[in-house]
């Protein structure tokens, strides 16, 4: 899919794949266990595809707020559902876990998508390697934590309380990019907000998919 091109109508609803994640709907012989983060851009790509043959099933968006139980959390899911698939891959990049998510997956023979986290795989892995020593003040958002910025950033922060600790939190950056998946104004404008929200320079890159789209055709197609 080409990068900024408008994602399928009928995604769950951010708010509860942010909570409660997605159920898988057993329609497929190819299970994908995922990021409540990244359900709209697999289902969007999952229907432009044909990829009728994966099935969905999404963790909690708001594990990423306690990496150190993401592991586990994937572990419980891979083992609870692995005998009514064919195979199992896990759509979640380190996230934060140093390395044990990637252990995890090692001891029970799953693949993940390679890189550090969303960020890096949706502008692609080596780009982003190769600005990161440019870039180590910048935040990225990317379209569905622009949807859930205050699930995610505002709140969880206390800045919805205490908004004078903005600077504590975010004085060592110098600007926010927006990693957007789709071209949608009303997004850019959200974006924007966010990042005035922060005192922080606004950036938007339309990255589309980046590797995700090239990892999910891998497995897909085999």
């Amino acid at each position: 899919m080409a990068p900024g091109e408008t994602i399928a109508p009928r995604a769950p609803d951010p708010e509860r794949l942010t909570h409660e994640g997605l159920a898988p709907a057993r329609a497929g012989r190819v299970l994908l266990i995922a990021c409540g983060a990244l359900a709209r851009e697999i289902l969007a790509l999952r229907a432009a595809n044909g990829w009728t043959h994966l099935d969905l099933h999404c963790l909690p968006a708001i594990l990423h707020n306690t990496p150190d139980r993401l592991p586990e959390a994937v572990r419980a899911a891979v083992i609870r559902h692995r005998d009514a698939y064919d195979a199992v891959h896990v759509v979640y990049a380190d996230c934060g876990t140093g390395g044990r998510l990637a252990a995890v997956c090692a001891e029970l023979g799953v693949e993940m998508v390679r890189g550090p986290h969303c960020y890096a795989f949706f502008e692609g892995t080596e780009t982003f390697a190769a600005r990161a020593e440019d870039e180590f003040t910048a935040f990225y958002l990317t379209d569905f934590l622009v949807r859930q910025f205050d699930a995610f950033v505002w709140r969880p922060l206390g800045l919805d309380r205490h908004p004078e600790l903005r600077d504590a939190y975010f004085g060592h950056y110098e600007k926010l990019v927006y990693q957007a998946q789709t071209d949608d104004p009303a997004l850019t404008a959200q974006a924007r907000d966010c990042a005035a929200r922060l005192g922080l320079a606004f950036e938007r890159r339309v990255t589309g998919y980046g590797d995700l789209a090239v990892t999910l055709r891998d497995w897909a197609t085999r």
